[in-house]
Formats: structure tokens, C-alpha cells, sequence
């Protein structure tokens, strides 16, 4: 008989989509070694192995993937408990998985998250970076609750409601040729030096495919985890930087960097929310999709 409890489940959830038990175990806050013995514990009651294990992490087996399914509906259905009950209790309990691209992620949510978890103390948001492309997948297939994402991609048949409009602009030293420039084009940008956030960000992996279609690649000459240490490099003559108008706008006010509109059309950026069933959610889930969209 199969005995997996909660934090198995859950446990197993999180690995699953690591793809990796160390960063699996992490997002489950458990030790390593534990959530080691416990993924082993349920291979062994199944009598079937759940993961393929390879130099990269992991990947679900087929049994894997038939217990992943379940997983995540018996999770959402304890949060969709916890939410009705709470109010019962007089408090309100949960935890919500979001993923968004690197730019709602750095320009709009830290201040909405910040109004949202101080008037609701008892919930959690769990939040990933993935380009936009990947989002819709993560959220179509239940390993999140709500995607922030661009208007541009292709959602199916997920429930989609806007959220914020911005764009990429070029940021350059004020003594750099192309900061005289009152627009450029990204392939001309693509002649130069450039300052980037790291390779593993969502927006670097996009504006990479961008290049990519025209047959050009970055010259990235340094790479960092934030847009305001870029945009310090690039005061600095180090190379020009591709962040979000509203990022351009703050840090011009602050360093000596110019701000150049960008050309492509695909620059213009529509941010919009995507999520399976908004019914479906716990109450306190919907009541932060409603935040979001206020």
C-alpha cells in the first residue's frame, strides 16, 4: 500500500520541476540528504522509479509524470481548503506559485508584492523567473498558479487579463556616439559593446533569440544580476545596456546615461497575467489576481 504524505508530495513536486533534487529540496526546505531518502522511500513503495537521473538533475519517468499530475491537483486542493476554511479561523493561509519574466519581475512586482504580503501576512508567494514562452507551459501544465508574461506570446486557451504596458529602450553613456541618437534600431545596437544581465535571466535568453533572427549575437562584454548595476556599467563607458523604459527613466535621473527609444516593434512590451481557471482558485489566490489587476 502507497503511503505518501504531504511533504512527500509536495517534496516531489518541486524536484520535478527543479529539475534538479538539491534545488528541489531547497524550494521544499528540507536538508539534501532527507528529501534524498524520502524520493527513494516512495521509488521503493511504488516498486517503480519516478526519476530518471542524469548528469543535468532530473526528469519524471512515466510514473513520474502520472504521480507529478496528481500531485499538484491533491496541492491545489489542500490551498483551495486552507483558503475556504480560513475564513472561518479569522486568518487567511497559503501559498501561491507565480512565475514572470524578468521584466514584471523586476520593474512592477516588488511593490505590488510588498502592498499585498503586508496586508496578508499568513500567505506566501513563490516566484520564478522563465522567459515567456516557458511560462505559458508551466502554468498550463499546474506547476504554477499565475503567469506574468508577454502580450505577445501565444496563451491557448489560458485566461489572460492585462497587467502592464512598457518597453526595452537603449541605455548608453552620455559621451557614447549613440546616446546623440534620437532612435535606433536593435541591429545596429548589436555593433557594439554590450552590458547584460546574466545568462541565465529570461531577458538576456530573449534578447539573444532576438539577435539570433537577424544573424548577429551579443557582444556582452560583462554580465550581473541587476538592471541598476548595469546601468552603473554603462555610465562608465563599459558597454550599452537594453533594460525596460521604466528602469532607463529612474536611472537617468541619478547617472549620466542617456536614454534612446528602440525601432522594433517588438520592443513595446504588453504585460499580461495568464492563469488556468480563476474560479478554480483559493479564495486568497483570486483575491491576489484581483491586486494585480488593480
Amino acid at each position: 500500500m502507497m503511503r505518501f504524505d504531504l511533504v512527500d508530495l509536495a517534496l516531489f513536486r518541486h524536484v520535478a520541476e527543479a529539475g534538479s533534487i538539491t534545488r528541489g529540496a531547497a524550494r521544499a526546505h528540507l536538508a539534501l540528504a532527507a528529501a534524498s531518502t524520502r524520493i527513494r522511500a516512495m521509488e521503493e513503495t511504488l516498486g517503480a522509479a519516478l526519476l530518471t537521473r542524469h548528469r543535468q538533475g532530473v526528469v519524471p519517468t512515466a510514473a513520474g509524470r502520472t504521480l507529478l499530475a496528481h500531485a499538484r491537483a491533491l496541492l491545489a486542493g489542500i490551498d483551495r481548503l486552507q483558503g475556504d476554511l480560513s475564513a472561518y479561523s479569522g486568518g487567511t493561509a497559503g501559498q501561491i506559485r507565480v512565475v514572470s519574466n524578468t521584466h514584471a519581475l523586476t520593474e512592477f512586482l516588488p511593490e505590488v508584492l510588498s502592498a499585498y504580503l503586508a496586508r496578508h501576512p499568513g500567505i506566501g508567494i513563490d516566484l520564478d523567473e522563465h522567459t515567456s514562452d516557458e511560462i505559458v507551459g508551466l502554468v498550463a501544465e499546474g506547476a504554477a498558479d499565475l503567469g506574468i508574461l508577454s502580450g505577445t506570446v501565444d496563451t491557448g486557451a489560458l485566461q489572460v487579463f492585462p497587467f502592464r504596458k512598457d518597453r526595452f529602450v537603449l541605455v548608453a553613456s552620455r559621451a557614447h556616439p549613440l546616446a546623440r541618437h534620437d532612435a535606433i534600431s536593435f541591429a545596429e545596437v548589436l555593433d557594439h559593446d554590450l552590458v547584460g544581465l546574466d545568462r541565465a535571466s529570461a531577458i538576456t535568453r530573449f534578447l539573444g533569440e532576438r539577435a539570433a533572427r537577424i544573424g548577429k549575437a551579443m557582444r556582452l562584454r560583462v554580465q550581473l544580476r541587476s538592471f541598476e548595476g548595469l546601468c552603473r556599467l554603462v555610465e562608465c563607458e563599459v558597454g550599452l545596456g537594453i533594460v525596460p523604459e521604466s528602469t532607463a527613466r529612474r536611472a537617468a535621473r541619478g547617472m549620466a546615461v542617456a536614454v534612446v527609444p528602440l525601432t522594433d516593434p517588438w520592443t513595446v512590451r504588453d504585460l499580461t497575467l495568464c492563469l488556468r481557471d480563476l474560479s478554480a482558485l483559493p479564495p486568497f489566490a483570486r483575491d491576489f489576481v484581483a491586486h494585480l489587476r488593480a
